[in-house]
């Protein structure tokens, strides 16, 4: 008998799905967690593999676990038994023309304001695709992006050094935003010098807002001193809510209080700042079916569904 053979003979998907759950979370209980079962069930799995395998696939690596050079062979063979029969499973769709499946999107806070709406609409479009949204930190968002586990990242900026492919959809644009009562309300064409004295409110370093502003700041040779640093635009725009200073917030994140008259946008030079809302994914990704025909939907259909 064979290797390969005694291996497909004793060797399951589920414990394979199992295994690279463990090596992407660094360990059983999170792995445990993520896949809704028990660590012993999933330490249990584990074990079978490695009688199979007949050797060691993890060793303690600090807090977590790290691959042997065994684990890593395998985590190389399951990913790409994975992707055949993802690919398998795409060609036999494509077959019937329907759009279905999963779809897969990870998001910067601050995409929370419109992309659901986009997922929405493309989901009357195309109801039997199973939708998965996770809104989180620009940092998570760059871990997602570079483990390809996701099949679309949405943000406004792309970051540097990583081989991908950015799909620009939406026009972003960056405004400096104010109580409605505030100082600065009537006036016109707001120097940036006399901006940096106002009582600031930033967000976090690291956020594409934050930088942004302190590239432009720093090409006029100013610096902006903030009253307050805030780890969320929805926690920027509320502190302007309250009265607790300026801020420059992307316009699509407040339309709706624009409309209400909760807030004004200031006239200011060198703003609006125009960036560009990106859908990203790895450099050589084959995108599924599903991911294709939302990259396609976001780029003909976002700006027109937005503006009405």
């Amino acid at each position: 008998m064979t290797m390969r053979s005694r291996l497909a003979r004793h060797i399951t998907l589920r414990q394979l799905e199992i295994f690279m759950a463990v090596a992407r979370h660094g360990g059983y209980t999170a792995a445990a967690d993520a896949l809704h079962l028990t660590q012993p069930t999933v330490s249990m799995q584990v074990k079978k593999l490695v009688d199979a395998m007949g050797a060691e696939l993890f060793e303690q690596s600090g807090r977590s676990l790290g691959l042997t050079p065994e684990g890593e062979r395998l985590l190389e063979t399951a990913g790409d038994i994975f992707d055949r029969l993802h690919r398998l499973e795409e060609e036999c769709r494509s077959l019937s023309g329907e759009v279905r499946g999963n779809l897969r999107i990870a998001a910067v806070t601050s995409a929370k304001y419109f992309l659901p709406r986009l997922l929405g609409e493309f989901l009357k479009e195309h109801p039997n695709v199973e939708p998965h949204l996770s809104v989180t930190n620009r940092a998570r968002v760059i871990r997602l992006l570079t483990t390809g586990e996701e099949d679309l990242i949405v943000m406004g900026r792309v970051p540097a050094g990583l081989e991908v492919e950015a799909h620009p959809f939406l026009e972003n644009e960056l405004v400096v935003v104010a109580p409605p009562d505030h100082e600065f309300r009537q006036l016109k064409n707001i120097s940036l010098t006399r901006l940096a004295q106002a009582r600031f409110l930033v967000r976090e370093p690291g956020s594409g807002t934050r930088l942004a502003v302190d590239n432009l700041f720093a090409e006029h040779g100013l610096n902006v001193r903030p009253t307050m640093e805030l780890g969320s635009s929805e926690a920027i725009k509320q502190a302007v809510l309250a009265g607790l200073g300026i801020s420059v917030l992307p316009l699509h994140n407040i339309a709706r209080e624009l409309k209400s008259g909760e807030v004004t946008v200031l006239n200011v030079e060198h703003f609006p700042l125009r960036r560009k809302w990106f859908a990203v994914h790895l450099k050589g990704k084959r995108l599924s079916m599903v991911a294709q025909a939302f990259l396609d939907f976001l780029r003909t259909e976002g700006v027109r569904l937005l503006s009405t």
